[in-house]
């Protein structure tokens, strides 16, 4: 297996189309021998992500939960706020929602580098 790497460049796109297209590519879908069981992904980098396009009001309205498992300790941060202290963690979530729920999740999101 022959993993290539793919440049994307981010700027002016929508978030969530720019990470359907990340997504299907770190599964390997666009290869013909793509199977459900098989890591044949290939390698992502996404340039000028700073410069990615928000539609609606997004920034202000979407939040991003974390919990401890502690009572009382749910902690809430809007878009705009992580796209300020740490845009790649933006991509990297909503990429992380669009891959599949189990072990190969964790080996494809490492090949993700996002740069800014």
């Amino acid at each position: 297996m022959e993993r290539k790497t793919y440049t994307l460049n981010a700027q002016g796109r929508s978030l969530g189309r720019l990470a359907v297209e990340v997504a299907l590519l770190l599964r390997g879908k666009q290869k013909g021998e793509f199977s459900l069981e098989k890591d044949a992904g290939d390698f992502v980098t996404v340039q000028n992500f700073s410069r990615v396009r928000f539609t609606g009001r997004k920034p202000q309205q979407k939040h991003y939960f974390r919990h401890s498992g502690y009572i009382g300790s749910l902690k809430a941060t809007s878009l705009d706020k992580l796209f300020e202290n740490r845009p790649q963690e933006v991509l990297r979530r909503a990429v992380w929602g669009m891959l599949p729920n189990n072990k190969l999740r964790t080996l494809q999101i490492k090949r993700l580098k996002v740069e800014l």
